[in-house]
């Protein structure tokens, strides 16, 4: 249970920051650097939920929980000693993965073929889903950064790439099953 009775700390008015593990390193680190990324796609997809209702509304408010899952998964550095924790570590797990694997081929499976690449946008709420989606693909980044000069879950950045599809695919369900996406005419501007 977490419990926040003071917000500010001082701790890091020096311009360094506690990781999960207790380890402080400066607040441009590449850990935080992927965690604040995605805490930031959390805050998209918030905007994202003021546009979204019934069903779509709460798949998205699920993912928003399992990004602050993913934010702390990337936040503790030194998988390997998980079980040495005090507590239990949380961590992504492939069984999210799957979950989101099913969910973009039900929606999909609504939507027409693409014939052509698709411009961001149509209605709010794809607009917003498309934003979060670039935000998704950065947050991969970083991790994939991260990960080659420090220790992350492979599941993690799994989470990450199949959650930048998920939001695709629910973008162009958003655009009216696809009918409503904007498609790119390459050199239409010439």
């Amino acid at each position: 249970m977490v419990v926040l009775n003071r917000i500010y700390t001082r701790t890091g008015d020096g311009g360094d920051t506690a990781l999960s593990d207790g380890s402080r390193v400066p607040k441009h680190d590449a850990r935080v650097e992927a965690y604040g990324t995605v805490d930031e796609l959390n805050a998209t997809l918030g905007l994202a939920r003021l546009h979204a209702g019934g069903d779509m509304a709460d798949r998205l408010a699920v993912i928003q929980n399992e990004l602050f899952d993913l934010g702390a998964d990337l936040s503790r550095p030194n998988m390997a000693a998980d079980a040495d924790a005090p507590y239990a570590v949380l961590r992504i797990i492939a069984s999210q993965v799957d979950r989101l694997e099913s969910e973009i081929d039900a929606m999909n499976a609504a939507l027409s073929p693409l014939r052509s690449f698709i411009l961001p946008g149509g209605t709010a709420l794809a607009a917003h889903l498309h934003l979060a989606r670039t935000v998704a693909r950065r947050a991969e980044r970083r991790a994939t950064g991260l990960a080659l000069g420090g220790d992350v879950n492979p599941v993690a950045i799994r989470y990450l790439n199949r959650l930048s599809d998920w939001l695709f695919v629910a973008a162009r369900a958003a655009n009216g099953g696809g009918a409503g996406d904007i498609l790119w005419v390459p050199g239409g501007s010439r």
